[in-house]
């Protein structure tokens, strides 16, 4: 083991993930782990090697000597654990859903940087290479200045049978999934300033909504269109890809199902297939995601190396949290709302 110390708090469905990209990676070691489920624990521990192990994260904190550690846990216990490490000035990479509330999650942004830690959220789906393939054109300029934006996920993919919680919560799609796909939105047009928002509960088994609309004005001047469903039918399944949908002053682009990537612009019209790279450790159709928990854990090793803040940063991440806050007062309301005053 080399470079970096880091633990994992949290050995639940999605961090076998996170496990298996930690073990490819370059700089850093997971060292310990700790999860209250002795089960669970010995079941991670053993499959990837980890020798110390612990039910209770205060213990870990005081017992070992950390460069990191890596908060996958459910969001209710985000908080605590945060400012846990902050108090032991030890870096936080944390799973999302960030905080229970935009509260909460300024408070965990607040500790951090009072202990003068970094703290990053482990937003994964913008760092899947087809959406990286996105940016880079728009990075170009080959198709002008984007003034229109579709950003969908729409699938009927089960997801409640590896994660049952997800259908008993009171918050479901645009807290679990919509996230993701508003940040998507964020990184390819920029900030928001408006959005409306509209939900609907189509599986009568599920509590909270499982559909969700959302128009939104970027300060760059573009407009977009997220939407996200998991209750569409499709005959090919899509899931777990985001198509995406952008024109701009000089051209468009289409990411279709599939990864084909189309582009129409400045140079004339190419179609790229951009699938994402297959890890040895990775299944089909989770491939996507998976190479995005590579991807997003080196570049927070590589920016706690060269003391650079990371582009998913908690405080950067308090701008998406404000857009799934906007999502479900709009969606009460039926009116929009501004989000800067989410964020004062």
């Amino acid at each position: 083991m080399t470079g970096l110390r880091g633990a994992l708090i949290g050995c639940g469905f999605f961090a076998v993930n996170q496990m298996h990209a930690w073990r490819d990676m370059e700089g850093a070691s997971i060292v310990a782990i700790c999860d209250r489920d002795p089960e669970r624990l010995r079941i991670v521990g053993d499959q990837f090697g980890i020798a110390r192990r612990y039910t209770d994260a205060a213990e870990l904190l005081t017992g070992e000597r950390l460069d990191f550690v890596d908060i996958a846990t459910t969001v209710p216990s985000h908080r605590a654990l945060v400012e846990l490490a902050a108090r032991h000035r030890v870096p936080v990479i944390c799973q999302k859903p960030f905080a229970p509330t935009l509260a909460d999650a300024q408070a965990m942004v607040a500790a951090c940087a009072e202990a003068g830690v970094p703290l990053m959220v482990h937003e994964n789906f913008r760092w899947q290479s087809p959406i990286q393939a996105v940016r880079a054109v728009l990075d170009s300029g080959e198709i002008g200045t984007p003034f229109f934006g579709r950003i969908s996920f729409r699938s009927a993919y089960d997801v409640f049978s590896g994660q049952p919680y997800l259908a008993t919560g009171k918050r479901f799609i645009i807290e679990d999934l919509g996230i993701h796909i508003l940040d998507i939105a964020r990184f390819l047009l920029g900030d928001v300033s408006t959005l409306t928002a509209r939900t609907a509960r189509i599986n009568p088994a599920i509590v909270g909504e499982d559909v969700a609309t959302m128009l939104m004005d970027h300060k760059s001047g573009a407009i977009s269109v997220v939407d996200c469903s998991y209750a569409t039918r499709l005959a090919v399944e899509p899931f777990p890809e985001t198509l995406i949908e952008i024109d701009g002053s000089d051209g468009t682009l289409r990411l279709a199902q599939g990864y084909q990537l189309t582009v129409t612009g400045k140079g004339g019209t190419t179609v790229t297939d951009i699938s994402p790279p297959l890890l040895p450790w990775a299944s089909r159709p989770w491939h996507n995601i998976q190479e995005s928990v590579l991807a997003i854990q080196q570049h927070w090793v590589d920016c706690l190396a060269k003391g650079t803040e990371p582009a998913t940063s908690g405080a950067d991440n308090l701008k998406t949290f404000a857009l799934v806050e906007a999502a479900y007062a709009g969606a009460a309301s039926r009116e929009p709302v501004q989000i800067d005053d989410l964020l004062k």
